[in-house]
């Protein structure tokens, strides 16, 4: 492997955009930090503009994503352990991470281009959860996320991309109101299906439908909204043991997609 130059100054100009970029009170996110190798990668092949990559001198840099770096035409620098060590003081700390501008906020123009089912978070909180769904809904064929009263002000939220493992770019992701996801799956004529207790189908029904769906699923203890309720064209349930009140919110999108997986796999384009 070529050998790579290392900055071993604090003084250098890299640290304190890496020190900036990881400060929680910025109101005006424009570029993000990205760790590990393999969200670096997806970010990279997702089309992400990333400004410089580092490692830790004292990890082996992977040659894979150095290739993808050098096609990408994206530098590429070490970083003296004990500098990382003060930029990720108190914290885990990455052995590869990059800065990387964060592309413009998806829009519903751009989910409505595509043909797969919408999946709604309505009131999903725990970025674990959100980041988890990130990646089921990509796998499964889902056109896109609609998140609704997620305390997110942006996808680019460094716990989002750990917890999505670097997919949040790789599919259209909205941060929206209800009143403008009911509007949009209203104008888009996509029937909306909300996820309850005792719905109206059970989800093994969910792949007779041939029509596009906007699948959404509410808080663990709340549930969908009343809003989504009432535009709703059916309730699904999951059946489950009595003994267990619910299930997180995760594993039912995971469920209520995999019944849909033949059909979006067939309208993907």
């Amino acid at each position: 492997m070529t050998e790579l130059d290392t900055i071993t100054s604090n003084s250098d100009p890299a640290v304190q955009r890496i020190i900036d970029v990881t400060k929680h009170s910025r109101s005006n996110i424009r570029t993000t930090l990205i760790e590990d190798t393999e969200p670096l990668m997806e970010c990279l092949r997702a089309g992400v503009q990333f400004i410089e990559v580092y490692g830790s001198d004292n990890t082996p840099f992977s040659p894979e994503l150095l290739d993808l770096c050098r096609q990408h035409e994206v530098p590429v620098r070490l970083v003296d352990s004990s500098i990382v060590n003060q930029l990720f003081k108190g914290e885990r700390k990455a052995k590869t991470f990059a800065i990387a501008r964060v592309p413009r906020p998806a829009k519903f123009s751009d989910i409505a281009k595509r043909d797969g089912d919408v999946v709604i978070l309505d009131g999903a909180k725990i970025v674990g959860n959100i980041g988890a769904i990130v990646r089921t809904s990509l796998a499964l064929g889902a056109s896109g996320i609609v998140l609704v009263d997620s305390d997110l002000t942006s996808i680019a939220d460094r716990r989002l991309l750990r917890a999505s493992r670097g997919y949040v770019f790789s599919l259209p992701i909205v941060l929206a109101s209800r009143e403008e996801a009911v509007s949009f799956v209203r104008d888009s004529g996509i029937r909306l299906m909300v996820l309850e207790a005792d719905g109206d189908l059970e989800v093994k029904d969910l792949g007779d439908e041939r029509d596009r769906l906007a699948l959404t699923f509410g808080s663990e203890k709340g549930g969908p909204s009343n809003l989504f309720k009432q535009a709703s064209a059916a309730s699904v349930s999951i059946p489950m043991a009595s003994s267990t009140e619910s299930l997180n919110v995760s594993v039912s999108v995971g469920i209520a997609l995999h019944e849909r997986a033949q059909r979006n796999f067939a309208v993907s384009r």
